[in-house]
């Protein structure tokens, strides 16, 4: 059967087309016919013994590993600074009100968490930040500021004049920014990128709108509204939330993102690997989706909705491993995955052309878009489910007593962080470089 142009957007759009897409590739990866990585999979139990390591070592119980969210890196230093603020909402606003306004700094948090690049730090009450802490941090304080909101009566939200409003030069001295001492990736992308937030709020009001003010914490509403019937309590299906996300925040992608009729389909790439040789020019089999920040936004959203609003987030098993380079380093950094040596190659000519980095420290980079990083991605996300499966076997734990979210949270997430630390210290960055717009990862 044929799909329409209408359905393949659809359906590139959807969780579902996530997995099956890269399955493809993890299909060609168990047959030796990538392109671009090869593959040692009896490396799968070193990494199985990394994760298991960090769980045991940082958790009492497994079953305690809060899930991968936004959450932990806006508390970073175990400054509870999310619940300070909802502890001063209490005294005046329910918990709709309060709800809508954590889901506001979550969702310009999260997006504003691509990567930073190596050198750009951030300093908040004498401690200095890194990455995507540093980013969490930085959102928590222009937030708290009311950098986002155009109502000086209400500076703790976020609004669509107040993202309008935002300019380059409020956004880099929000993030400390200085082009030769404090070099922040992405610093125009991430401004822009703003700028489309407040014009997709406006675009969505049936997401969005609540008495003439386009929030994104108005989702909380529609999510009610539309919630799943004949069930005690609040219970919102994931597909109901993920519309949002993918649909209502559709316009925040640059232009140069991939295309269906002029349609943007956000983070989606072609894949070389799983591309038939006879295929028609407009053929999309080839495309593999993975909506990176759509995934981690939805990650995020899930937990002030359950933690403080008190509703049900069923169906979330749908999302998958995120495919950025902290999971993605900790295949290359154990040795799952090694570049094909012409495609190392090409990446370390590559980087010497496009960054000043230390030069202890070279590591193969490639764009966003390139064949190399559209195959690694893939994998990324199909191995994400096989280690998170071996690591329940060895810890006799269910889907359910640790889901997939735990797994990243405690493990695959922190195991590339720390390995990435351990073999390049000084930058503290990971196995593959990516020449980043500030919108991707």
């Amino acid at each position: 059967m044929v799909l329409s142009s209408q359905d393949t957007v659809r359906y590139l759009r959807s969780l579902k087309a996530i997995r099956e897409r890269s399955l493809k590739v993890y299909d060609k990866a168990k047959a030796h016919q990538l392109k671009h990585f090869d593959v040692d999979e009896s490396k799968l139990d070193d990494i199985v013994a990394i994760v298991v390591s960090l769980i045991q070592r940082d958790y009492d119980h497994p079953t305690n590993i809060p899930p991968h969210s936004r959450w932990r890196h806006l508390d970073v230093g175990g400054q509870p600074r999310v619940q300070g603020l909802v502890d001063i909402w209490k005294q005046s606003y329910d918990l709709l009100e309060q709800t809508r306004r954590v889901l506001d700094l979550f969702v310009v948090s999260v997006l504003l968490d691509a990567g930073a690049g190596n050198s750009w730090t951030y300093t908040s009450d004498g401690t200095t930040y890194r990455r995507s802490e540093g980013l969490a941090v930085a959102s928590f304080d222009m937030f708290a500021s009311g950098y986002f909101s155009s109502d000086p009566l209400q500076p703790h939200q976020v609004d669509a004049d107040g993202l309008a409003r935002l300019t380059l030069e409020r956004v880099e001295k929000a993030f400390q920014y200085d082009e030769k001492t404090n070099f922040l990736v992405g610093i125009e992308g991430r401004t822009a990128l703003l700028n489309r937030l407040g014009d997709a709020l406006k675009n969505h009001p049936n997401f969005f709108e609540r008495g003439g003010n386009f929030r994104p914490g108005n989702m909380i509403d529609h999510l009610i509204k539309h919630q799943i019937s004949n069930r005690e309590g609040t219970h919102v299906d994931i597909d109901t939330l993920w519309d949002v996300v993918i649909n209502g925040f559709n316009e925040i992608w640059p232009p140069s993102r991939t295309t269906i009729n002029g349609v943007s389909l956000g983070d989606v790439w072609p894949c070389d690997t799983i591309k038939e040789e006879d295929a028609s020019p407009d053929s999309t089999d080839h495309y593999v989706p993975f909506h990176k920040l759509s995934q981690w936004l939805t990650y995020s959203l899930m937990e002030p909705i359950a933690k403080i609003f008190g509703a049900t987030i069923e169906g979330s098993e749908l999302l998958t491993g995120l495919p950025e380079y902290r999971n993605g380093g900790l295949l290359v950094d154990t040795g799952l995955l090694q570049l094909k040596p012409e495609e190392k190659e090409r990446g370390l000519a590559f980087y010497k052309q496009n960054s000043s980095g230390n030069v202890d420290e070279i590591v193969p980079m490639f764009s966003g878009d390139d064949p190399v990083v559209v195959e690694w991605r893939a994998l990324i996300v199909s191995y994400a489910d096989i280690i998170a499966d071996r690591v329940r076997e060895n810890l006799k734990l269910s889907k359910k007593e640790m889901t997939l979210a735990m797994v990243l949270e405690a493990g695959t997430w922190k195991a590339g962080r720390e390995l990435a630390q351990m073999h390049r210290p000084n930058s503290k960055g990971p196995p593959i470089a990516i020449k980043s717009d500030g919108t991707l990862f």
